[in-house]
């Protein structure tokens, strides 16, 4: 099957919008005719290199190149072809894709942490062949999704069925960013009523944590960010006060608590740096904590921090994937507050593009004109 789909061919370059032949079905694999697919920043990380293996790691590995590679990760859509082994799904089933597949049988999924997968990606990686060929080489595939095509080939396990009145593009959205932004600041800050939280980074997953701090009941919620319009739209999203930079809301998270500073910080920059964790963590109070959820550099390997500061105020340093929730059950949940007016979707939706405007929504988003960017197919 031929399908048109947007490639990244090395660090730095643009968006190729070219065709792309799929492979027959692995008894477990799923053929989705792609509906919506959502512009998330882990895709823009691979066109900066950010999420890129350093050349001369990936030979000492013996790795081979991650491009040419089919983009996009955050999709929904309608079954079309299922593997002869498939029984969780049958053709007109509507679907939105998961980045973390689960065996779920490993310790951590038998544990109910689905997004520590043991086998994680390793489990989409048993083809004898290519499943996805480019101009008659085989190419690579972003989270083994490559939703950023009319017709996506992926495992049965990485897939979450969704009810068919659900909008695709809600159902997209719903399966990397709002619960990445969502669980940070409800399910691993672990924020309680009358907290004072600071977001810091409101793009497509921080201002998924102002909403999820706000919905938890904090009573303060400070989003940071140097861009006005996204400060106007984290209040829109729950935010009661704004800052462009940590020094400027200094200030005020002292006046807010009373000197206590802040109870969560959740650190969501478009890409973070060392020298961002260590201001989320100088705003962090005694005995309080600081979520990392930004992607970095694989170069950024130093935080300058005072350990004495982490140690003495009893302060936790936590990261997370997903949110530290799990797909299966994240999105039906999430999906169900969307439903009764709890959580703001379609709000988040600035723009609309075509496939072939693939390009025009990554500039966008790189100029921190859009919250989110949706590819409609």
């Amino acid at each position: 099957m031929k399908t048109r789909a947007a490639l990244l061919t090395g660090v730095g370059e643009k968006w190729l919008v070219d065709d792309v032949e799929l492979g027959k079905p692995e008894p477990h694999d799923v053929i989705v005719e792609v509906r919506a697919a959502g512009l998330c920043h882990s895709d823009e990380h691979m066109a900066t290199g950010d999420m890129v293996i350093p050349e001369e790691a990936r030979l000492a590995m013996g790795l081979p190149s991650q491009f040419p590679l089919v983009g996009g990760h955050e999709g929904a859509g309608v079954v079309v072809e299922v593997g002869s082994a498939v029984e969780r799904f049958q053709v007109g089933d509507h679907v939105a894709t998961s980045f973390m597949p689960a065996c779920g049988t490993c310790p951590s999924c038998a544990s109910g942490r689905q997004y520590l997968c043991d086998l994680g990606f390793s489990l989409l990686q048993k083809a004898d062949k290519p499943k996805h060929l480019w101009r008659g080489e085989g190419t690579n595939v972003y989270s083994n999704l490559g939703t950023f095509a009319e017709y996506a080939l992926v495992h049965e396990f990485s897939l979450i069925k969704v009810e068919q009145h659900v909008p695709f593009e809600i159902a997209a959205l719903l399966s990397c960013g709002i619960p990445t932004g969502w669980g940070a600041a409800v399910v691993r800050a672990q924020t309680q009523p009358g907290d004072v939280v600071a977001v810091i980074g409101v793009g497509g997953i921080g201002i998924n944590a102002v909403q999820g701090a706000a919905a938890a009941g904090a009573r303060v919620v400070i989003a940071i960010d140097p861009i006005g319009f996204k400060q106007e739209k984290a209040r829109e999203f729950g935010a009661t006060h704004t800052a462009s930079s940590v020094g400027e809301a200094l200030p005020l998270i002292q006046e807010l608590s009373r000197g206590q500073l802040c109870h969560r910080v959740i650190v969501a920059p478009s890409v973070l740096y060392g020298d961002i964790l260590s201001e989320a963590l100088s705003i962090t109070g005694k005995g309080s904590t600081c979520v990392a959820v930004g992607v970095a550099p694989f170069s950024q390997t130093h935080v300058p921090m005072a350990l004495h500061d982490l140690v003495l105020w009893n302060k936790e340093l936590k990261g997370t994937v997903f949110g530290s929730m799990n797909p299966r059950i994240a999105i039906p949940e999430l999906l169900a507050l969307y439903e009764s007016g709890k959580l703001k979707i379609d709000e988040l939706i600035t723009r609309r593009y075509s496939l072939d405007e693939i390009n025009n929504g990554y500039d966008d988003l790189r100029d921190g004109k859009i919250l989110r960017g949706v590819v409609t197919v």
